[in-house]
């Protein structure tokens, strides 16, 4: 059964608490990023598609620019999970008994899918990328100048919104736990989801028919698998909402 319902007032409270919570984690995690950033950052200069090239720093600032973005991200990256575990807590008192130890279970999923998504677009997708863009500046006798700063960015900006679109499943599936959406909904906007995935794919990665097929043929399978694990969590929900109904009926 579900707890007793709190007042307007008593959520405020409770959202600025979690807030706060989440905030002073976040502080915590960025000044631990302080000291993991470094490593991070020489750990991927030695990478094979790193040692290739020369990086460059353009400005004065540069260094100091990609430090810091290390360290908010490995900051972000770190208090992920309180995130997840504050968001769960918050919206828990409104789930079934039932439902409420099977969200929680969503927590190392989300973490995992996420690690999932970066992996593959840093180990598959991030060096046939470069490895393109470097064939097509042969090919046009171009010497390429790296700046540090567009290297890592550009890093980033591949691997990182792959890891978030990788919880697409677990969003959807806790969407439809909370009752905002069904997978009959997911399954009639699918050309409307489709047309968007093809967009996202298009905006994250080079203007490059196989890259972008390697990114959109990916979120297309998540999509799908989205939508069979929101069957799965829809019949389960209404078969709790039945067995509730049942215990408040005898």
């Amino acid at each position: 059964m579900k707890v007793n319902q709190m007042s307007l007032i008593e959520h405020i409270t409770e959202l600025r608490r979690r807030l706060l919570i989440v905030a002073i984690s976040f502080v915590v995690f960025f000044i631990a990023g302080f000291f993991l950033a470094k490593p991070a950052i020489v750990y991927l200069q030695g990478t094979d598609e790193a040692k290739e090239l020369t990086l460059n720093a353009f400005n004065l600032t540069d260094p100091l620019y990609v430090f810091m973005q290390f360290a908010f991200i490995i900051g972000l990256v770190l208090t992920s999970p309180i995130i997840l575990f504050q968001l769960w807590a918050f919206v828990s008192p409104g789930l079934y008994e039932k439902e409420r130890k099977v969200t929680l279970g969503y927590i190392p999923i989300a973490i995992m899918l996420f690690l999932a998504g970066v992996s593959f677009s840093y180990y598959i997708l991030f060096p046939f990328v470069v490895d393109f863009m470097k064939r097509i500046s042969n090919d046009l006798d171009v010497n390429q100048v790296i700046g540090i700063n567009e290297y890592f960015h550009f890093l980033l900006q591949l691997t990182i919104p792959f890891g978030l679109l990788f919880q697409m499943p677990v969003i959807l599936m806790f969407l439809t736990r909370l009752g905002i959406v069904t997978p009959m909904f997911l399954a009639k906007i699918r050309k409307y989801a489709y047309f968007t995935l093809l967009v996202i794919a298009a905006l994250i990665t080079p203007p490059e028919l196989l890259s972008h097929m390697m990114v959109t043929v990916p979120l297309l399978i998540l999509y799908e698998i989205s939508i069979f694990i929101s069957r799965t969590a829809y019949r389960k929900s209404q078969k709790n909402m039945a067995e509730s109904d049942k215990d408040v009926s005898s």
